[in-house]
């Protein structure tokens, strides 16, 4: 079939056309269609990144076939200390180099992104080279070419813009590329180009060519760095010399934020008028004008605030930027179409507009939302898809959403056809299709009649995000119970049978087809096989020493007996907990209103898209502090994963409840960042936020004190001087703490009487144990933020004897991409000499001092000069450990490292990585054969666990290190060591609930942990599906583990989405879990379906009402019959596993309808 829109263009150079009526993802079809059809480039200019971002989701929907060139923002504001992203770099620089020779496709740039001025087109071709297999390559030629490209020479290649030369291989980051890439060269000539790992430095994929395109938007050969000074002298006054980054540049080194001089690098700047070629349409989102003029206001203020530092001088707004009315009188000499939103005509369209004017006349996308409350969640769905007249195709996320959406639509009696995409929609004659893509927005056209549905429309556009960036959720128990580091050999604890040891998985046939065991070992080498459906049962053992673990005896009475005493240590831990707690509990918190509006454009102002981790904690904090029960809530995430917004949003919604916020941090450097940052996101709203530290004057002091006494400020932050005696507030309603364990004794005293009147939200990058303790069993809410912000790399982390050559190499790395480097030594009598030696060492670098028994005032001075980049080395002691954010500093070297616990070195460590750059850690030690075994454990966590958000598991570790003694005293320490820590964190967590629920907690050691299912049918994982036994073990503990429907779907979509398509015996096993998830909570211990009918097993005081099964009985004789105390049995035959699963699902039903009736009654 022929495209369903006919494109219309300006008929030349200078004429205008308006393009109107284009609903949904209607823009995106029209720009793809118009993009095939014109012979040249499309320029799209958007209203922001995150409409470009969409619009090139719909042209990739609707034409993948076309070239799409995105020019992406740099990503930071005018004036910034930072630099951008590599990648965006490389983006950029990928799009200038291809625009000019670009016959056919689309340039996607955001208003204000092209109000930029550009390096010139002859700097961006002239650093740019293929190199082939079978090339004549001169090695001296070739570094200096990288050099002027601004390539930094290495010893070892870790990220872009990176060469190491060793002999005849040649090791390159080109700029633009996802890998590196080795030449091997025979004699002159380049004889092989193969891709390699920058982890492992193994060469993979052979290749014949690679392009290089320059490591930065502006050069840094002699040339330009002469033209850079004279420029600079000339435009400056005052010297020169004083300016760090004018120093950086002279020495040759890459300054952070050197972007906003880059007009003193050449002759002559560029627009992207240069670069666009003759043949070029431009098409123009609705309301670009006013952004731009927005953005130009915006800078000239940003200008007219930062151009008096004489340390860091500013070029004027005209000098880096062209005007807007330069950007739209340049526009005018090319034809042009501006694309209207489709309700224009009511927003007052001039004649001129309607005479020349496309209007397509599309409708918007119906709304089909799902409503869950209602008995039939999809009704409003399939009576669409039943009364639409034309075809529809239904557009699913990703593949595991796709067969979710099959499964419901063919149990509903409309079976989808599997589509592969747009065009093969529009070819084909399906009348419903089902594909998958990242598409927002529907479509509806009428000729032809077809309606495009996407997952946004069922679900809300929030919904669909939130889902598409989501991924397993990281409850706090499940990181400590998780088997995803089990090797064999590691001991484990099975809840029934004690601790044993983990030999692997097996595949056994013991009647009913091939099935998967855990196989473990106990005392006198017994064996004991696990069903994988009782992952739930068992979790890795973390007592103080798991090598020497105690293996109990199968049969045995040793564990009963270790797990009842166990308990009873439990119960009395819980009954202490319980009464700390009590106090709180017993008194009315404060009940904040709901979120309205006002919370919503608050919370809409947020510079970022929330993570799907950093979304529920919000959700979670703000539900709290809804509730007339006193909040009590954890946030842990690592540092720079976005609690700070958490806090935000909470303090936010307490100030609209008329109450009063404290923010209380463990540094006076730590409470000015935070009261920079709070006074930047809530500027433009009335609130009074003030700084009570020692750096205000006595007589600021006491007027803050007057006003928090009569409620006139709002958000106070500040250092423990907020805990003393003279501090009254007249209406507080929220505490919020950063970093609650590094508050000493008497403080934290002070804290439990504020804990008693106010609402607390705390949080920490790494908990201490007994903070995860409190949190595990229930008695303070935890919220983990465990997923990084959106291209946020890890830390790379290096564990080293002390080695000159490796610091040298460290350092300049770092200096030599515009970055800052922490040298952490913790000796303050010997850190002079340090420092001095380290100078010697490099004496490029320029090196300052920082430790605790400084002067206060010379320490903020020294950690402020840092910040703003006035010099690239800081020598330090762990004064830093809660210092300010500096997001250029991306590498630290710690001395000593095995001196130094797990949660310090995890803090350390997180000082850096606070940007988008790849950051790199070196834990430096003095020999590694000579360390204790608990540095080397220590060191080896922190090295294996350089994953974004291991704050936590860390946490978990030091459990493992340093014994538990440390939880709630010596006493319980042994148990742990008995049980091991995940399963007396249950045991408490239980004992708690039954204690908070007026029950004693069971002390006969009998757990009900869930149904045990067996449908004689083969369920598991076939390893031609899942080849890799560590994975298939994880996924079958995080199935086991599944408490929810919803977490079961999720789990599911996401094994389709990595896997494919689940096999029969894969379905199956997803199948009895569902029955086991729906089973649990009536009681019900084992599930037994096969060919002769069905056994139901109950626990012995199940929470179902015995009337119940007795009222079920005398419904249906002769389906269901008792079969002794605690038992019942499903009669008949069911030869198929179907009719198994029927049966069973239909028992349940009735179980879970009758028992909800007794509730009600």
């Amino acid at each position: 079939m022929e495209s369903p829109l006919k494109p219309k263009f300006p008929a030349g150079p200078g004429d205008r056309l308006v393009w109107r009526g284009l609903a949904g993802s209607g823009r995106g079809l029209a720009i793809a269609v118009a993009a095939a059809a014109h012979a040249g480039p499309l320029l799209v200019v958007t209203a922001s990144s995150f409409s470009a971002q969409r619009l090139e989701d719909e042209i990739r929907f609707y034409a993948p076939e076309l070239p799409i060139l995105p020019f992406p923002d740099w990503e930071s504001l005018p004036y910034d200390l930072f630099s951008p992203h590599q990648d965006i770099i490389s983006q950029r620089l990928e799009t200038l180099h291809r625009l000019p020779v670009l016959t056919r496709g689309v340039v996607l740039a955001s208003v204000t992104t092209l109000l930029h001025r550009l390096s010139p087109r002859d700097y961006v071709s002239a650093h740019s080279f293929l190199l082939k297999v079978g090339d004549r390559l001169d090695i001296q030629r070739l570094r200096e070419q990288l050099t002027r490209a601004n390539y930094h020479s290495v010893s070892q290649v870790m990220e872009a813009g990176e060469f190491a030369v060793r002999g005849g291989l040649v090791d390159l980051f080109p700029t633009g590329s996802h890998q590196p890439y080795r030449l091997d060269l025979f004699g002159d000539q380049v004889e092989s180009i193969r891709e390699f790992d920058v982890a492992t430095q193994r060469s993979g994929k052979s290749i014949d060519t690679i392009r290089l395109l320059p490591a930065r938007e502006y050069p840094l050969t002699e040339e330009s760095i002469q033209h850079f000074r004279q420029a600079f002298r000339a435009r400056f006054e005052g010297d020169p010399q004083k300016v760090s980054l004018y120093r950086d540049v002279s020495r040759g080194i890459t300054p952070s934020g050197a972007e906003y001089y880059l007009p003193l690098f050449f002759p002559e700047m560029a627009n992207i008028f240069d670069y666009l070629p003759k043949s070029t349409l431009c098409l123009l989102e609705a309301g670009v004008t006013e952004i731009a003029e927005n953005f130009w206001r915006e800078t000239g203020q940003r200008y007219d605030e930062m151009r008096h530092d004489r340390e860091r001088p500013l070029l004027e707004p005209p000098v880096i930027f062209i005007t807007p009315a330069e950007l739209f009188s340049g526009m005018e000499a090319w034809p042009r179409v501006e694309i209207m939103d489709a309700d224009i005509a009511q927003t007052g369209a001039t004649a001129q507009d309607d005479r020349e004017a496309v209007i397509y006349g599309m409708r918007p996308p119906a709304s089909l939302p799902v409503d869950y409350k209602s008995g039939a969640p999809y009704a409003t769905l399939f009576s669409y898809l039943r009364d639409f007249s034309g075809r529809i195709l239904l557009v699913a996320e990703s593949a595991g959403r796709r067969e979710t959406l099959k499964g419901l639509l063919h149990e509903n009696g409309l079976p989808p056809q599997d589509i592969s995409g747009w065009r093969a929609f529009l070819d084909g004659t399906a009348k419903l299709g089902l594909t998958v893509a990242d598409l927002e927005k529907g479509l509806l056209l009428k000729e032809p009649d077809i309606a495009v549905i996407t997952e946004a429309q069922l679900y809300g556009e929030r919904a669909a995000q939130r889902r598409r960036r989501g991924r397993a959720e990281r409850e706090p128990e499940a990181i400590i119970r998780s088997l995803a580091e089990l090797k064999p050999g590691d001991p484990v604890v099975h809840e029934d049978h004690g601790v044993g040891r983990y030999l692997g998985l097996q595949t056994l046939d013991i009647g009913d087809g091939p099935a998967e065991f855990l196989t473990l070992e106990y005392a006198d080498g017994d064996k004991l096989y696990i069903p994988v459906l009782a992952l739930h049962l068992i979790s890795r053992y973390t007592g103080t020493d798991p090598e020497n673990a105690p293996l109990h005896k199968l049969g045995g009475e040793a564990w009963e007996k270790a797990k009842r005493r166990a308990l009873e240590k439990a119960h009395d831990a819980a009954a202490e907990l319980l009464e700390i707690y009590a106090l709180r509990a017993a008194r009315e918190g404060h009940s904040f209103p709901p979120p309205d509006e006002h919370y919503q454009s608050f919370a809409g102002a947020f510079p970022f898209e929330e993570t799907p981790d950093q979304e529920r904690a919000i959700q979670e904090v703000l539900q709290d502090m809804q509730t007339a029960k006193p909040m009590d809530r954890l946030v842990c995430g690592d540092v720079g994963f976005g609690k700070t917004e958490v806090a935000m949003r909470a303090a936010f919604l307490a100030v609209m409840g008329k109450a009063q916020v404290a923010v209380l941090v463990p540094t006076t450097l730590l409470a000015q960042q935070h009261y920079q940052n709070f006074q930047d996101r809530f500027a433009g709203l009335a609130f009074r936020i003030e700084l009570l530290s020692r750096v205000r004057s006595q007589g600021e002091q006491r007027a803050i004190l007057a006003a928090l006494a009569d409620g006139t400020v709002d958000i106070v932050i500040g250092t423990h001087r907020l805990l003393q005696d003279d501090v009254r507030f007249q209406r507080l309603g929220l505490v919020i703490l950063d970093e609650e364990h590094r508050f000493g004794v008497r403080q934290k005293e002070r804290l439990k009487k504020l804990r008693s009147e106010a609402d607390i939200l705390a949080m920490t990058a790494t908990p201490i144990p007994r903070t995860l303790n409190l949190s595990l069993s229930g008695l303070r809410d935890i919220s983990l933020i465990t997923t990084a912000p959106e291209g946020r790399l890890s830390v790379k982390t290096f564990i080293s004897e002390k080695n000159r050559s490796v610091i040298r190499e460290a350092c300049l790395r770092e200096i030599r991409r515009g970055g800052q480097v922490y040298y952490l030594y913790n000796e303050v009598r010997t850190i002079d000499k340090a420092a001095r030696e380290l100078q010697e060492l490099m004496p490029e670098a320029d090196i300052r001092i920082a430790h605790g028994q400084m002067p206060e005032h010379d320490l903020e001075r020294i950690m402020l000069d840092f910040y703003h980049q006035r010099f690239n080395v800081l020598v330090c002691s762990t004064i830093i450990e809660s210092g300010i954010d500096v997001p250029s500093a991306n590498t630290i070297i710690i001395e000593r490292a095995d001196k130094f616990g797990l949660a310090q070195l995890h803090q350390l460590r997180g000082r850096v990585g606070r940007s988008h750059h790849r950051a790199y850690a070196y834990l430096l030690v003095p020999d590694r054969r000579a360390l204790s075994e608990d540095a080397r454990k220590r060191l080896e966590a922190i090295e294996s666990l350089e994953e974004l958000g291991a704050g936590f598991t860390l946490a978990s570790h030091d459990l493992e290190i340093r014994g538990a003694g440390e939880l709630l005293g010596e006493t319980q320490s042994g148990m742990i060591d008995e049980v091991g820590f995940a399963l007396y964190s249950e045991l408490l967590n239980r004992a708690v609930k039954s204690l908070q629920a007026g029950r004693l907690p069971a002390t006969d050691a009998s757990l009900h942990s869930g149904a045990e299912i067996n449908l004689h049918a083969p369920a598991l994982f076939p390893e031609n599906y899942l080849p890799d036994v560590h994975l298939r073990l994880v996924l079958y503990k995080r199935l086991s583990a599944a408490r929810s429907l919803s977490a079961l779907q999720e789990l599911k979509e996401e094994i389709i989405d990595r896997f494919g398509v689940l096999p029969e015996p894969g379905q199956l096993l997803f199948r009895a879990t569902e029955i086991k998830i729906r089973a649990t909570p009536l009681g019900i211990r084992k599930i037994d379906a096969g060919p002769r009918g069905a056994r139901i097993e109950f626990i012995e005081k199940p929470d179902i009402d015995p009337g119940a099964v007795l009222r079920l009985l005398q419904s249906a004789p002769r389906r269901y019959k008792l079969d002794g105390p605690n038992r019942l049995r499903i009669l008949g035959d069911l030869p198929e596993v179907e009719d198994r699963i029927k049966a069973v699902m239909a028992l349940l039903d009735k179980l879970s309808l009758r028992a909800e009736m007794a509730i009600s009654k």
